[in-house]
């Protein structure tokens, strides 16, 4: 497995976040999201991708009641 970016892939596992879940919040096509996970990106850019998989678990957990 690659392990560019591992701690964005685990924090998605582990919630449950898909990750064509996170490009659409994030304005991205599935495929370009994936392409830009191929090369470590810098930390504002993660921090900005945690805060994405941790609201839509909010709201998935919110929904799911």
């Amino acid at each position: 497995m690659n392990m560019t970016n591992a701690d964005i892939r685990i924090a998605a596992k582990k919630t449950g976040i898909k990750m064509w879940q996170i490009a659409e919040r994030y304005g991205l096509h599935e495929g370009n999201f994936s392409r830009r996970l191929r090369h470590e990106l810098p930390q504002e850019e993660k921090d900005k991708i945690f805060t994405i998989i941790d609201e839509l678990a909010q709201v998935r957990d919110k929904e799911a009641g």
